[in-house]
């Protein structure tokens, strides 16, 4: 991954938000071409502090076949947003685009019958938290013949997690008024995404804003 240090999180960070986000797109080589699944996943921590990612695929997704090979890379996003020229206060700007990333990289390995059993209830029940107060299913409500099956047609994989890449890139080597400008503009629009982006930007450099406000204030006043 190319990240500019002013773009680069650390590794706890990177970690933080792969885990948080728990959504990505597991990618391998086949010997001739890339193959990619997008998959919700979990991390855990061996004994040495390793990460580990942890996920299922369908038993004939061409990705089964090549675990156990090369490492594969599990590239993780967040919210996006474009940005346009015309948002800065400073001229000769150019568009670009701010958005979260982080790639994990290492090999994977197939998970025994029992290891699975363990994840398909860790992995639900890390996504069944987020609608607490809602009582979380778990996979004793299925019948057993169908939890069966259900085991039977995924197969399970862990990637221990070798490399940690992370691209934050929010605008962080902007000044503060550009860097406040583009944040207020990406607030007032309609994606999602943009105002996401927005109030990550405000968590980032707060102080941008205030500045912004209390001179904006001044100028007010001096009027």
């Amino acid at each position: 991954m190319y990240t500019p240090q002013p773009f680069k999180p650390d590794r706890a960070a990177s970690l933080a938000f792969a885990e948080a986000r728990g959504f990505g797109l597991a990618c391998a080589w086949d010997g001739g071409k890339p193959i990619a699944s997008a998959l919700p996943f979990y991390l855990s921590y061996a004994a040495d502090g390793t990460p580990r990612a942890l996920f299922h695929v369908a038993r004939h997704n061409p990705l089964v076949k090549l675990a156990g090979g090369a490492p594969w890379l599990l590239a993780v996003t967040g919210a996006d947003a474009y940005v346009s020229p015309d948002w800065y206060v400073s001229p000769d700007q150019v568009p670009t685009w701010l958005y979260q990333a982080v790639h994990l990289t290492g090999p994977v390995r197939t998970l025994s019958g029992e290891e699975l059993a363990v994840q398909i209830d860790v992995l639900t029940g890390k996504f069944e938290d987020w609608l607490l107060p809602k009582k979380p299913w778990m996979s004793g409500k299925m019948t057993a013949a169908r939890l069966d099956a259900m085991k039977k047609a995924i197969v399970g994989l862990e990637m221990t997690v070798e490399e940690v890449e992370g691209s934050f890139k929010l605008n962080q080597h902007k000044s503060e008024p550009d860097f406040a400008a583009v944040g207020n503009a990406l607030a007032s629009q309609a994606e999602a995404g943009a105002r996401q982006i927005a109030a990550l930007m405000r968590e980032v450099r707060p102080e941008a804003f205030t500045t912004t406000q209390t001179e904006m204030t001044t100028l007010q006043g001096d009027a």
